[in-house]
């Protein structure tokens, strides 16, 4: 008789863990934007604001690693022409310069 009253409050014991699970996903999702996903947000919002205010004359590093310095900014197609090396002359989509070469020497000097 006391399996009898075992088994039946068994099932009774196991239902409280539904929230127990749910609070633990909801940290782990909040620990995720909090360590990945909002420094790549503010990453990409340093980007975007450095490309924005892209001058010509500047030492940029390109998407696939190429550095040169911008010659010509055309706004109204938003390309980029970036000279790589003397008298050679690539144009790019202004979303592919990432980086101010002087500005990275810069930091990485001062680390």
């Amino acid at each position: 008789m006391n399996t009898a009253i075992l088994l039946q409050a068994a099932p009774a014991q196991q239902g409280g863990g539904g929230i127990g699970f749910l609070l633990m996903m909801v940290a782990i999702f909040a620990i995720m934007w909090l360590f990945m996903i909002r420094p790549q947000q503010k990453k990409q919002k340093e980007i975007r604001k450095f490309q924005n205010a892209l001058a010509e004359g500047t030492k940029v590093v390109l998407g696939g690693g190429i550095y040169g310095v911008v010659k010509r900014i055309d706004l109204n197609t938003n390309k980029v022409k970036v000279e790589i090396a003397r008298g050679v002359e690539i144009e790019v989509d202004k979303s592919y310069v990432f980086a101010d070469i002087n500005a990275t020497q810069v930091n990485a000097t001062a680390k």
